[in-house]
């Protein structure tokens, strides 16, 4: 690698921490979210966040926004929302007698669609477009929305009652699922402290802008991997649609369908962007063993057998990671 190539890893890793610095000020506790956000800013892809209410979910999202300096909006997901809320619409204007495009809040960098499973599926199919084609379409007229962009949507587990459940082709397109559990009590005690005062201090620095963005995204492509890691990884997915082949015929009965090729390009995508994160120019199975829960558990699906038996994605996915050799 060139000298100059190094110097620049090193000053995107400088970045990258400085981000979290600025995120670590306002938010307790969400250092694996905020790791796995910026993974996902890197690779361009979209993350769904699963947990409670309270768990500094849409805080985290606003305010590593703010330390990105892009365009940040919020959409409340709710059961009588239009897709015209979310996209925009046609407007007339009654001295011209012309139709005008109106831009919904879709149209920003970092798009937070909270409790996204609230809504109907002809408002998630309008966010589908605009998640997979990075374009929207209002009336006639195709619009291409800004680089970056990123969805980051969010929903309830615990709550079931008036929620659409996402189709399997819409989770397909997240990179990422998380889940986010209880904070430690030392982490509580610490948001406890910070949040009791009448007006917290949440000021954050802006670290990078939207064109430090994409010139991060080309450095990840620089970032080495082995034929022996994409093996591997071709390994774990090939053992989420055939575990026979992998001394897991157990697992047979638990999986009704494996993961599709996008988890072969995800994976590839995150281990490079963990790799880069943590400041090496070169992938190792640490790092495709790191994400690989992420990326793989809302593409696996489960049977009814599995959930008879109390088998979760979470279960079944360390068993193939465990079972799995790095070399064939």
């Amino acid at each position: 690698m060139s000298s100059e190539t190094v110097n620049k890893f090193t000053e995107e890793n400088i970045k990258l921490k400085k981000i979290r610095d600025e995120v670590s000020k306002v938010v307790v506790g969400l250092d694996y979210l905020v790791e796995r956000l910026l993974i996902s800013m890197l690779c361009s892809g979209h993350v769904l966040i699963e947990g409670i209410p309270g768990l500094a979910k849409t805080l985290t999202i606003s305010t590593l926004a703010q330390a990105m300096n892009v365009d940040f909006s919020r959409i409340q997901f709710t059961p009588d929302l239009l897709p015209g809320d979310l996209i925009g619409t046609l407007v007339y204007n009654q001295q011209s007698g012309e139709f005008t495009p109106h831009k919904g809040p879709v149209f920003a960098n970092m798009v937070l669609a909270d409790e996204i499973n609230r809504s109907p599926a002809k408002v998630q199919s309008a966010l589908l477009e605009a998640m997979q084609e990075r374009q929207v379409t209002i009336g006639t007229e195709t619009y291409k929305l800004d680089q970056p962009f990123l969805v980051m949507a969010t929903q309830n587990p615990i709550e079931q009652e008036g929620t659409y459940p996402l189709p399997e082709a819409q989770l397909d397109r997240f990179i990422f699922k998380i889940v986010v559990g209880y904070p430690s009590m030392e982490e509580e005690h610490e948001v406890m402290k910070r949040m009791s005062v009448s007006t917290p201090k949440l000021e954050v620095e802006n670290v990078i802008n939207a064109e430090d963005i994409l010139a991060m995204r080309k450095t990840l492509d620089t970032v080495h991997t082995t034929e022996e890691i994409e093996k591997y990884i071709l390994r774990l997915v090939d053992a989420t649609r055939n575990p026979q082949n992998y001394k897991l015929e157990e697992l047979k009965k638990y999986i009704s369908h494996g993961v599709s090729p996008r988890a072969s390009i995800f994976l590839i995508k995150a281990a490079r962007a963990h790799a880069l994160i943590n400041g090496r120019d070169y992938v190792t199975p640490h790092d495709v063993k790191s994400i690989a829960l992420d990326v793989l558990r809302h593409r696996i699906s489960i049977t009814y057998k599995a959930e008879a038996e109390d088998k979760t994605h979470e279960s079944i996915i360390q068993t193939i990671l465990e079972s799995v050799e790095v070399s064939a």
